[in-house]
């Protein structure tokens, strides 16, 4: 059996993005426990240079969706980034794997080999299907789910390995 581009991104999507949405289920239970604003812990950042834990999460749905559009030739969904609360990032993640579910498997077939262009500040970036994929799309997803994690650790959140590996 041979693993498809399908395979490689939506059982990935469907794990990681799940696990992120139980991540924000642990850190609204640990606001209302220790009595103080979610917003406090959205608004958290490893570091002053980094994007807080708002910007982690829609990154990371930014990615999958982004992927299966782009491998499936559909038109990328777009998000308005004005989430503020943990429901509303919770919708954003179930609205993106609603989506990424959504996408015929047929439709990744031959997408190892499609052109893929990305706009960067720093300029034009061009990949094929396969690389895109392994090599920016699924380190991006684990880089912010795993900031994401480490923001709400940080932050007192009880979080495990178990969660980020999930179930």
């Amino acid at each position: 059996m041979q693993i498809t581009m399908y395979d490689t991104l939506v059982p990935t999507a469907n794990r990681m993005l799940g696990n992120l949405s139980a991540f924000l289920d642990k850190a609204e239970a640990f606001a209302a426990t220790k009595k103080i604003d979610a917003a406090v812990l959205l608004n958290s950042r490893l570091a002053p240079d980094m994007f807080p834990l708002t910007r982690q999460v829609q990154i990371a749905a930014d990615m999958v969706k982004g992927a299966a559009a782009r491998l499936s030739g559909t038109e990328v969904p777009k998000f308005e980034d004005n989430e503020t609360t943990i429901a509303e990032l919770k919708a954003r993640i179930a609205k993106t794997l609603a989506f990424v579910n959504g996408v015929d498997a047929a439709k990744f077939g031959g997408s190892e080999d499609r052109e893929v262009t990305l706009q960067a500040r720093t300029g034009d970036r061009h990949f094929k299907g396969l690389s895109y994929l392994r090599d920016y799309v699924l380190p991006n997803v684990y880089f912010h789910t795993t900031t994401a994690y480490a923001i709400l650790r940080h932050n007192g959140v009880e979080l495990g390995k178990n969660d980020f590996m999930g179930a």
